[in-house]
């Protein structure tokens, strides 16, 4: 055994887990495509910078979660602890928006984050999330929730809750901060450290507080929905018809800011009872000013992320079924030099054609070889010994019937296709 084990906060994902991973992956790949929606893959780290200005200082992620380090030639650099500002990074950098009016991006990546493991949440966890950037309208806002609803469709969950709310744009905020400061000055002293601090930096950040204290405390205090320009209002009332005419169930929290500093108005979560406290499978919304303040042109945009481990833990808290390790259809059984010379080449044969084929490494006995074709539950063992060399054919065995008869070794492959 080895005297080495995981980091803390990260897993192993074995052979036996990986198909229903690959089974989530092929369905967000295939929901993404009906959606129009392509692939990029951007750096495991970027400049801690990026993220400090784009994230947030004020949010936890910035303050307490990030793992970064000095690069040999002297360079701040951070483990990617979410996925927008290096896509937007890589959106600006290739000029992504020269061709069409709206870039449709998802990923697929690995999120770094040094926070308390608990359950579907790592220091190290996969993520998938969408960036639709171009389109200030409504309608890309149920788009991009749209795709969220339909891949958890696809996947079988059907309890799935959106949260909605909207936090308007630049011209509302001050209005609201203002309103958040007075409810929240007479009970203050009350509050958590993290929640006085961000009364000064950023009062909103309290309705995010999931100290239960201050949670109670701030219930009843005004919403960002009480605020919002008529731009806003207008938005955010039209989101909710196209919701409602996509038949996609919502509430609107008033207390939903989410947690990072750059969303603006539109910001949602799917939520799902399988996850206790921490409840939330999908969170996302709108970043209006990210590219602006990257040093690009005023582009609209937005966004959501899902951590994968989570989603894998809902969709086991509903009892779903999801694909096990994939099992070979054929196992050759060779026994003898001359034999292993013709099961390479009925390997090959076999796997050209779309068997999945097995065979023994070790040199075993024909009769734990049976054993292992039986471990491996193949519908069928193909037994090649001297005799079935010499006579030029090979011994079939059907593992379900227990029959077995010689064949032409020429006709092994049509024979098994037959069978299976």
């Amino acid at each position: 055994m080895s005297r080495f084990s995981a980091p803390r906060g990260t897993q192993d994902i074995l052979p036996s887990a990986t198909p229903r991973w690959q089974f989530i992956e092929s369905k967000i790949r295939e929901t993404c495509r009906l959606y129009g929606f392509n692939e990029i893959r951007t750096p495991t780290f970027e400049e801690t910078e990026l993220f400090i200005k784009h994230t947030g200082e004020s949010t936890d992620i910035v303050n307490k979660e990030m793992y970064t380090f000095t690069s040999r030639g002297g360079q701040s650099l951070t483990l990617r602890p979410e996925g927008t500002p290096g896509t937007v990074r890589a959106y600006l950098e290739h000029n992504l928006g020269a061709n069409l009016p709206v870039a449709k991006l998802y990923y697929l990546s690995r999120i770094f984050r040094y926070e308390r493991p608990q359950a579907g949440r790592y220091r190290e966890h996969n993520q998938f999330g969408v960036e639709m950037i171009g389109s200030a309208e409504p309608l890309a806002d149920a788009e991009v929730i749209s795709l969220a609803w339909q891949l958890f469709k696809s996947l079988g969950l059907t309890d799935i809750e959106l949260k909605l709310n909207s936090l308007g744009g630049p011209e509302d905020r001050p209005a609201y901060r203002q309103a958040l400061r007075e409810y929240a000055e007479p009970i203050l002293e009350e509050l958590c450290p993290t929640c006085k601090e961000r009364y000064d930096k950023n009062p909103l950040r309290m309705l995010d507080c999931k100290v239960p204290t201050c949670r109670e405390l701030l219930a009843n205090a005004p919403g960002p929905v009480d605020f919002l320009c008529a731009v806003c209002k207008e938005h955010f009332e039209t989101l909710q018809k196209y919701l409602d005419s996509l038949g996609i169930n919502y509430t609107v929290d008033p207390r939903l800011v989410r947690g990072l500093d750059y969303y603006t108005r539109t910001v949602f979560e799917f939520q799902t009872p399988h996850l206790g406290a921490q409840n939330t499978i999908c969170g996302g919304g709108r970043y209006d000013n990210m590219i602006e303040e990257m040093g690009g042109p005023p582009t609209p945009a937005l966004g959501f992320g899902i951590g994968l481990e989570r989603l894998l833990l809902t969709l086991e808290g509903h009892d779903i079924e999801l694909p096990g390790v994939p099992k070979p259809q054929v196992f050759v059984a060779a026994l003898g030099t001359a034999a292993k010379e013709v099961t390479v080449k009925l390997l090959a044969e076999l796997r050209e054609a779309g068997v999945a084929t097995e065979t023994d490494y070790t040199g075993r006995s024909l009769k734990a070889q049976m054993k292992l074709a039986d471990k491996y539950d193949a519908k069928i063992v193909l037994i090649i010994g001297e005799d079935e060399v010499s006579q030029g054919v090979v011994t079939l065995r059907d593992m379900l019937s227990k029959e077995q008869r010689q064949i032409p070794i020429k006709q092994v492959l049509s024979t098994v296709k037959d069978l299976l």
